[in-house]
């Protein structure tokens, strides 16, 4: 299966660096994450083509029969346009679909209110800790949960290898020593970058760190990973858009996806429960 899109082809680059398998099934791809099981989209199918509402419900079989152990469901959808639309027969059977918005930017323009904050890149075993703890607050506050935990601790051991083996760098900006504001950017195939999980504290936020922290690493990324494109996935509702687009980004691909955060009993006829 050749993959068309741009932003599921430097997924896919960047997850065999990390030690992701992928398995060619004709009319799919199998993605698997042996190192970080709870990684939804390590451990997800990617279609061809969009399910035609009769195939729908077979989809999941599919994803339940190649992950039995699985507490979720994570199906993409191959293509460089698209709508959430397109994606209705799986939202009927209750997962939440999204298009999300795939970012270009062959070059970047600087920030117009440079931060104070230190940017660099993570090295010591202080700075992925910090790395770890920053994920947690952004994604679940406080009192996250051990499994959430687990998984960045996880997640954040393949980041470290990679950035060891020379595929990209991870990076972060620092407030009196502190980590705010965090990204990495690895080599996605010739020529190609990949922005990942840009995440900044809640108490940092709209101070222009991230902004400030893209853009350092974009340089990274033309003079040291060779790269003539970037590329990034993001939320297009999200506010962030406009901070990418201040600094050369454009919209240029939709990424289908859709995704359900709990197992259910595929045997029954009925659909499962809506996501709370």
């Amino acid at each position: 299966m050749d993959v068309l899109s741009l932003g599921y082809r430097t997924d896919l680059a960047l997850l065999t660096a990390g030690g992701s398998l992928v398995e060619d099934r004709g009319d799919h791809l199998v993605v698997r994450s042996p190192h970080n099981p709870t990684h939804w989209w390590g451990n997800s199918l990617l279609l061809a083509r969009t399910p035609s509402a009769p195939d729908a419900h077979s989809w999941l079989e599919r994803f339940a029969a190649a992950f039995p152990d699985a507490d979720h469901v994570a199906l993409g959808v191959d293509g460089t346009g698209g709508r959430v639309s397109d994606l209705a027969p799986w939202a009927d059977l209750g997962l939440a679909v999204e298009a999300q918005a795939v970012m270009t930017a062959t070059s970047v323009l600087p920030p117009r209110h440079p931060t104070d904050a230190v940017c660099r890149a993570l090295a010591s075993d202080d700075d992925w800790a910090q790395s770890v703890e920053l994920r947690v607050r952004c994604r679940e506050g406080p009192q996250a949960p051990a499994a959430h935990r687990a998984f960045a601790s996880a997640q954040a051991q393949t980041r470290r290898s990679m950035v060891a083996a020379g595929h990209g760098g991870w990076f972060g900006a620092f407030v009196d020593d502190r980590l705010v504001c965090q990204m990495g950017l690895f080599a996605g195939g010739p020529g190609l970058a990949r922005f990942q999980s840009v995440e900044t504290d809640p108490d940092h936020r709209r101070r222009g760190v991230a902004r400030s922290l893209v853009h350092h690493v974009s340089r990274y990324g033309f003079a040291s990973l060779a790269a003539r494109t970037l590329v990034m996935v993001a939320d297009p509702d999200y506010h962030a858009l406009e901070l990418y687009r201040s600094l050369g980004f454009a919209v240029t691909e939709t990424q289908l996806q859709a995704e359900l955060p709990r197992a259910w009993d595929l045997s029954r006829d009925a659909p499962p429960p809506p996501i709370p």
